[in-house]
């Protein structure tokens, strides 16, 4: 599977802080878009500037034999490894000794907000000194159970509130631009389902967000399970759904259901649609089932557990379900951007700055945790999403890669991503407990 790159990714491991003059072939990949069976993918042959283009079409038939657990031992970054941007960015070290440092936040006032979700703190960060470090770092919250999701309200320059999402709940601290620590107790608002490892199991992960007219307040709460029956496990209500809370924190409705693990929630700028980065089932092969990034309709059906992704006709059946639910398979939705398979697409956001060149502005970017149920490693990257006039094209764009080794051991896996008051990009990465920050530096 496209082996010819792999003198490409070896020769670029080796390029650490300044990735101006790598990448020669960068004008070629951005120009070609692979598809059909070359859009599937591994670790050492993800390259900056390569797009895929995977559709329902291309993908394989369920081969539940292929299922292994090739999870990553993660090991100390070696000396000459750094992550690999496209031609024309710097990546530098902004913060690292971090205790599980996972989504990112950033603040109306440009302070960036950190989920250390292990030992349920919440860390602020503020500028960039000439070392490329913070120049302040403070612990804004602590005591909290395994935080992810973080949110400001209302929305605009001055907000008054800091929502957490809690992997048993959503709460919320008194805010103003500029605090470091929060001036006031959290006050619980909503219980939220299932309650992570720690309290029922199943995903933990909770992530909060807004509405783009600030009356809804969107959590979204991963499966308790791969792919349990929902009819029969009451263990999955109000789980794999997104929900709507008031502002307040009052239940109002699911507003979409059938997402394995929603774990990165965006609005669309241009749409105001809500957009999620979702993991899909393991279990199924290789190259099934894929994770992916979509808007997600209100009322919207996405399959799990007992379809994926298909095609015209609706979605395809998992053989785990047979014959289940036959009158939900013509509402099954194929999400826009099919990513490879078990990359465990986490957080996104779209770029909305100007450091970066001008076409990348309106586009999405996401985090790929990287896989573990698949005999190749894959993902373990940030990508880019390419879209137009606020809609998808279906492609992604490798973006921020080398956090694997050219022997395959893993150093790096991508958490976070978030966008500086400046436009230059941050990554947290919680394979070696740092946030890594992306500036463009070309012509």
């Amino acid at each position: 599977m496209l082996r010819f790159l792999r003198s490409h990714i070896l020769l670029c491991t080796a390029v650490s802080f300044f990735n101006l003059g790598a990448h020669a072939a960068d004008k070629t990949a951005q120009a070609k878009t692979l598809t059909g069976q070359l859009a599937f993918t591994d670790a050492a042959h993800e390259s900056p500037g390569t797009r895929r283009h995977l559709t329902a079409a291309d993908l394989p038939g369920p081969a539940p034999d292929q299922s292994v657990d090739n999870g990553p031992s993660v090991v100390a970054r070696p000396g000459n490894a750094w992550p690999i941007a496209p031609k024309g960015f710097k990546v530098d070290l902004y913060a690292t000794g971090l205790d599980n440092p996972r989504l990112l936040r950033t603040a109306p006032n440009g302070d960036l907000f950190l989920a250390e979700s292990e030992s349920g703190k919440i860390r602020v960060f503020r500028g960039v000194g000439s070392d490329g470090k913070p120049q302040q770092a403070a612990v804004f919250a602590t005591g909290l159970h395994q935080p992810f999701g973080i949110a400001f309200y209302p929305a605009g320059p001055d907000p008054k509130w800091v929502y957490i999402g809690d992997t048993d709940g959503i709460v919320r601290f008194p805010y103003q631009n500029g605090d470091l620590k929060a001036r006031g107790a959290q006050s619980a608002l909503a219980e939220l389902p299932g309650g992570g490892r720690l309290r029922g199991g199943g995903h933990w992960t909770r992530d909060l967000i807004f509405s783009k007219d600030g009356t809804k307040l969107l959590a979204s709460v991963g499966s308790h399970s791969n792919v349990d029956d929902s009819d029969t496990h009451p263990e999955e209500f109000h789980r794999a759904d997104v929900l709507q809370f008031t502002t307040e924190g009052k239940f109002v409705k699911v507003y979409a259901w059938g997402l394995r693990n929603c774990v990165g929630e965006a609005i669309n700028p241009i749409t105001g649609e809500l957009w999620c980065s979702t993991n899909e089932r393991d279990g199924l092969g290789n190259n099934l089932v894929p994770d992916y990034v979509t808007h997600v309709q209100e009322g919207g059906f996405y399959g799990w557990p007992w379809f994926f992704m298909g095609g015209p006709s609706g979605g395809k059946q998992d053989p785990r379900h047979p014959g289940k639910h036959p009158e939900l398979q013509a509402r099954v939705i194929t999400p826009d951007i099919l990513v490879n398979p078990h990359f465990a697409s986490l957080e996104m956001f779209f770029y909305q700055g100007s450091q970066f060149p001008a076409e990348f502005k309106g586009d999405g970017f996401a985090a790929e945790h990287g896989s573990w149920n698949r005999a190749q490693r894959a993902g373990y990257e940030v990508i880019r999403l390419p879209m137009k006039d606020g809609h998808a094209t279906g492609e992604y764009e490798d973006f921020l890669t080398g956090f694997v080794t050219p022997d395959g051991k893993v150093w790096g896996r991508p958490v976070g991503v978030a966008e500086a008051k400046d436009g230059s990009l941050f990554v947290s990465d919680d394979g070696s407990h740092s946030i890594w920050h992306v500036t463009y530096a070309g012509k």
